[in-house]
C-alpha cells in the first residue's frame, strides 16, 4: 500500500501545483515542491498551448486546470481508489491515444494507468501536445518511481499490452481493426443532451448555458441538443443564457456562427437565434459550433425510451427528476473521478488486463 500511497501523494502535489494557474495571471506560491524549477516553465507551456490551438483560450485553460486541481486531493483520490483492490498488479504497458478537443482531455486515462500500477505510452493529439508532457516531468520529480513509466511518442505505437483510444466514429473503426488483438477501450463520438420540461428556474437555464458554451461546445460532455415538450416557448431559455453573449466576441466562434447561419438560411431551414446562438430543430445529436439542436417530445416516458435506445450516442443527460443517471444543470464539465467516459470503468479494465 505504501507504493500506491506515494503515487497518490505525487498527484496531490501536482494538484497543488496546478492550483497556482487557475487565475488568468498566476501567482507563484511558496513552499511548493520543485516550484522554482517548474512554475515559469508551465506558464510558458500555457502560452504555447494557446498559440498552438486558438480554441484553448486562457479562460478555458484556467477552467480545465481548476477542475483538475479540485479533483487531485488526497480525499478525492483515496475515496475513488477505495472501490478497487490495487495490489499484486503485474505491470503492463498501456497505450493511450488521446483526443485534443479540450485541454488535458486525456488526463483521466493517464492518471488511471499510473495509479493502477502500469506504464503509459501516450500518443498526444497535435491540438493538445504541450501541457501533459510538462506535468508528467513534474510528477517524475516529486516521485522518481514514475521515471521510465511515462513515454510520449509521435511514432507508430508498438510494444504495448493494452490500449485506450479516443477518436471519431471514423477513427474508431480503424482503432477496432488495429487494436483488435489487445485488451482495449475504444471510444467513439458522443454528445450530451438536456431534457427540459418547461418548469426549469431561470437559475437552472442559466447554468445550462455553462453546459452549452464551456470550451465553445467542443467537448463530448457539452450539451449539443435539448429535448423540449411540444409547443415549448424558448423566450425563458434565451433570456437566461443572455449572460453568455460575449461568446460572439471571440473571432473563431463568430466565424462559425456566421458561416452556419448562412448555410441554414440558404437551405431555407427554420432557425431561432439571438445573435450568438442558433437553435435548429434536428434529430441528430452532434450540432455545429454556435448551434444547438432541439427536438420536441410528447411525453416524458417517450423521451426516456428514446434516450435509452440512443444511449451509445450520449455522454451526459442534463435534467431534473427525469432519469436516475442525470447530471445537474451546469455540472457537465465538472465530472468526478468516478465519472468514466462512455460509462466504461477504466480502472476496473486496467486492473483486469
Amino acid at each position: 500500500m505504501s507504493d500506491i500511497r506515494n503515487k497518490i501523494d505525487a498527484f496531490v502535489k501536482l494538484g497543488d501545483f496546478l492550483n497556482q494557474f487557475i487565475e488568468i495571471d498566476p501567482v507563484k506560491k511558496e513552499n511548493l515542491e520543485h516550484n522554482d524549477l517548474f512554475f515559469d516553465g508551465f506558464k510558458h507551456q500555457l502560452k504555447l498551448a494557446k498559440e498552438n490551438n486558438s480554441w484553448f483560450t486562457r479562460e478555458n485553460l484556467s477552467f480545465a486546470l481548476s477542475q483538475w486541481s479540485e479533483a487531485l486531493t488526497n480525499e478525492n483520490l483515496s475515496q475513488w481508489l477505495s472501490n478497487y483492490v490495487i495490489e499484486n498488479v503485474t505491470p503492463k504497458k498501456v497505450a493511450i491515444v488521446m483526443a485534443g478537443n479540450i485541454p488535458l482531455v486525456g488526463f483521466h486515462d493517464f492518471l488511471s494507468v499510473l495509479l493502477s500500477g502500469h506504464s503509459v505510452i501516450a500518443k498526444l493529439s497535435s491540438n493538445d501536445k504541450h501541457l501533459l508532457p510538462f506535468l508528467a516531468k513534474y510528477l517524475e520529480y516529486v516521485n522518481p518511481e514514475f521515471k521510465g513509466k511515462i513515454i510520449f511518442t509521435e511514432e507508430k505505437l508498438e510494444g504495448f499490452d493494452a490500449v485506450i483510444a479516443t477518436g471519431s466514429d471514423n477513427t474508431a473503426r480503424y482503432f477496432d481493426y488495429y487494436f483488435k488483438s489487445k485488451p482495449n477501450i475504444i471510444r467513439k463520438n458522443r454528445n450530451s443532451v438536456a431534457v427540459l420540461t418547461g418548469n426549469e428556474t431561470e437559475e437552472q437555464l442559466e447554468a445550462l448555458g455553462e453546459d452549452i458554451f464551456r470550451y465553445y461546445g467542443l467537448g463530448c460532455r457539452n450539451v449539443s441538443k435539448i429535448f423540449v415538450p411540444k409547443g415549448y416557448n424558448f423566450d425563458s431559455f434565451f433570456k437566461a443564457i443572455y449572460s453568455y453573449r460575449n461568446m460572439i466576441d471571440y473571432q473563431k466562434y463568430a466565424n462559425n456562427y456566421d458561416y452556419n447561419k448562412a448555410v441554414y438560411l440558404m437551405s431555407l431551414f427554420n432557425i431561432l437565434e439571438n445573435g450568438f446562438l442558433m437553435l435548429k430543430e434536428d434529430e441528430s445529436y452532434a450540432s455545429p459550433i454556435a448551434t444547438l439542436f432541439y427536438e420536441e417530445y410528447k411525453s416524458l416516458d417517450s423521451i426516456r425510451e428514446k434516450l435509452l435506445q440512443d444511449s451509445d450516442k450520449i455522454q451526459c443527460i442534463v435534467g431534473s427528476g427525469i432519469l436516475e443517471n442525470e447530471v445537474d444543470f451546469g455540472k457537465t464539465q465538472k465530472p468526478q473521478l468516478h465519472d468514466y467516459a462512455d460509462g466504461v470503468d477504466t480502472m476496473d479494465f486496467l486492473l483486469r488486463i
